[in-house]
């Protein structure tokens, strides 16, 4: 069980447009057009994720052990994961949601297509 840094970075390369950007510090920005869905810091193999705030409550509240609230911001509730103790199919499944919040509607929804997303 867990997923390496190295994992996740490959798990960010089946998601269309992504850009990582250094944050000034010990922390790598996610961002699909310019506009932020995640965070990776490479030193403690934790991954920031945008979600609904409803999705962070209920993934910190149901198991505190591999989730953290991070902060929450308008209508949107980040979560900090820790890479070591999360299985690859639910951590693909919760950046794709973080980056489906975040890209733009037609990008979205040729990604969705192309995975059977919503069918």
């Amino acid at each position: 069980m867990g997923v390496s840094v190295e994992e996740f970075l490959e798990l960010l390369d089946s998601l269309p447009e992504v850009r990582m950007s250094d944050g000034g510090g010990s922390w790598v920005a996610l961002k699909v057009h310019d506009k932020g869905f995640g965070y990776l810091w490479e030193e403690t193999e934790t991954v920031g994720l945008k979600a609904t705030i409803e999705e962070q409550l209920a993934l910190v509240a149901e198991r505190p052990e591999v989730f953290e609230i991070q902060f929450t911001a308008g209508r949107f509730g980040w979560v900090v994961v820790h890479l070591a103790r999360i299985e690859m199919d639910e951590l693909f499944e919760l950046t794709a949601e973080a980056w489906c919040l975040t890209a733009p509607k037609s990008l979205v929804a040729a990604f969705e297509e192309a995975h059977k997303i919503g069918q």
